[in-house]
């Protein structure tokens, strides 16, 4: 089969949760996506909200098959030979809908061929195929040597907690059942100190409340720095949940930054600036804190970006007093407090 050669790689990748401004919950998942000729290929399936079958939350021995299953060692799920590339982030039920190829050996080599839109067990190329993405053919050492990786160490990272440490309760206490709810283990604590060192190489992240002195900051920080675990370090911006639980979406971030759709977000003078790198879904929420500590929020912008630097106005009047601009895609979040 004629195919140009395209080189094959992997790199953690998230499907970002969160806390909607409609109330809705989002959940978060880790996973392992494909690199093609050095970017992600769910980046060339214009604005998908999806996931490989790469999770990190699924049991070891079906990761196992899955892998397998990619390195054609076991037959394919699907009719005519094809394999589920990017599923559902919910359910991951092929009625949602995947995004299926078939994979097949040419001698040494693997290609990727004839993608497709499937919601059933048939796919109808001609009305659902992604015509113009493939096919990639991928030299059969690097194939395997980049998924063998994943047999021979650790699955994508176990799920990841985060240590909540502030002085109010309430709001720790809604943060943490938030984050639970996205698919985030969350534990709520006055300090470090005693913790085992195992204990605390489970934690992604800690995030520090307002309200927690630098002394107090200081003392958390040497305790993971004793134990030997590098985590990421959140200064909450403000006693508001939903941005709370975007502040720490970004930091469990562990895809390279090359790598990513939104990449960058500015708040000042009455508009946030966006950039993107491929078309995306992007949506853009403010936040704010009135005099009495109540919070607003104000849905801004939920569209279609194409690759560049955006410029977007903001609401005046949603943006006065202590404010803060979240924007989301399906692959990451940014958070930026307005600039005054």
């Amino acid at each position: 089969m004629s195919a140009e050669y395209a080189t094959f790689g992997l790199a953690p990748a998230m499907r970002a949760g969160g806390v909607l401004a409609n109330g809705d919950y989002q959940v978060h998942r880790d996973f392992v996506d494909f690199i093609v000729d050095g970017r992600p290929l769910l980046f060339q399936l214009s604005d998908l909200d999806a996931v490989s079958p790469l999770a990190s939350d699924i049991p070891p021995a079906i990761f196992t098959e899955q892998v397998r299953s990619l390195l054609l060692e076991a037959d394919p799920p699907l009719p005519g030979g094809r394999y589920v590339i990017y599923g559902c982030p919910e359910c991951a039920d092929l009625a949602c809908g995947a995004v299926t190829a078939i994979i097949e050996q040419d001698g040494e080599d693997y290609i990727w061929r004839d993608f497709a839109w499937q919601t059933d067990e048939h796919a109808d190329l001609e009305l659902n195929g992604y015509h113009g993405i493939g096919p990639f053919r991928f030299h059969g050492a690097e194939y395997r040597e980049a998924l063998a990786a994943l047999l021979d160490g650790e699955s994508p990272g176990a799920r990841r907690r985060v240590l909540l440490i502030g002085a109010r309760v309430a709001v720790l206490a809604k943060l943490a059942a938030a984050l639970r709810t996205i698919g985030i283990g969350a534990d709520i604590a006055h300090d470090a100190d005693g913790v085992p060192a195992d204990e605390l190489r489970a934690y992604g992240a800690v995030a520090f409340g307002r309200a927690v002195s630098q002394e107090e900051r200081t003392a958390v920080r040497r305790s993971f720095e004793r134990a030997g675990v590098d985590v990421v370090y959140v200064e909450g911006l403000a006693p508001i949940v939903p941005l709370l639980v975007a502040q720490i979406e970004h930091a469990l971030d562990r895809s390279p930054t090359e790598q990513r759709r939104l990449t960058r977000l500015v708040a000042a003078d009455g508009e946030a600036g966006v950039e993107v790198t491929s078309p995306c879904r992007v949506r853009l929420t403010a936040y704010r804190l009135d005099r009495l500590y109540r919070t607003h929020t104000h849905e801004v912008f939920d569209g279609v970006l194409e690759p560049g630097s955006h410029r977007i106005a903001l609401d005046a009047k949603a943006m006065k007093g202590e404010s803060f601009v979240v924007a989301r895609t399906a692959g990451s979040v940014l958070v930026e407090a307005m600039a005054r």
